[in-house]
């Protein structure tokens, strides 16, 4: 189960909106640029989307700024959800005082076993339920490829993914946590991306892999 938790905490989240509603999670890695999954922007048009920084209420307060362009990764598979990355171009900066960006894994950078992450968003608490009103954030440790390839099948899981989550279920991101961030010891390693149900024993949550899509967004941003 995630936790209420606040803004302040972690000023990198950003809530999508989607026609005004929100849709899914992004963070910030730069005043004008964010990054969340492709999944979140498929077949979308930018006019139809803004982001909300600095409020951990989702629909309420903080800064709201539109998506001037969404750069998708081209190799984006729907069907197999790899290369899971959006870097999205605002069309003015965020300058809210509790927002600020987070600091991106180095391509170079081994995502360890049993590391600590953090997941944070407005999503659901349980499968099928509705979205938080409030931010929540948990925290869960990374799996190993082998695990991770043992629950979802050796083909399912690419270099561009990982796992995290515990043997046991009861933590997780859910349905309006996608694209959101997956952080470990401030750097942003990760973007919720997909898994089978919420939070359920053996199937860990699975994350685009930022190290291994590092030099897209480089490409895209500058950052």
């Amino acid at each position: 189960m995630m936790r209420d938790s606040d803004i302040a905490n972690y000023p990198y989240q950003l809530s999508i909106l989607y026609r005004g509603r929100h849709s899914c999670g992004a963070s910030l890695i730069g005043e004008r640029w964010a990054v969340t999954a492709a999944h979140c922007t498929n077949g979308l048009s930018p006019k139809f989307l803004h982001v909300r920084a600095g409020s951990s209420t989702q629909g309420w307060g903080g800064q709201l700024v539109r998506v001037k362009e969404i750069h998708q990764h081209k190799y984006y598979s729907s069907s197999l959800i790899d290369y899971d990355i959006s870097v999205l171009e605002l069309a003015s900066p965020i300058s809210h005082i509790n927002a600020k960006a987070i600091p991106l894994a180095s391509a170079e950078t081994d995502i360890q076993e049993g590391s600590i992450g953090v997941i944070s968003g407005w999503g659901t608490t349980h499968e099928s339920g509705f979205t938080s009103r409030h931010l929540k954030a948990v925290k869960v440790p990374v799996v190993s490829q082998a695990k991770c390839r043992a629950a979802y099948g050796d083909l399912a899981i690419t270099d561009r993914m990982f796992c995290a989550g515990l043997s046991t279920g009861g933590r997780d991101a859910c349905q309006g946590d996608s694209g959101g961030p997956f952080v470990i010891d401030g750097m942003l390693v990760g973007v919720v991306s997909w898994g089978i149900g919420c939070a359920r024993p053996e199937y860990p949550g699975v994350y685009s892999n930022v190290p291994a899509l590092r030099d897209f967004i480089k490409s895209v941003s500058g950052i």
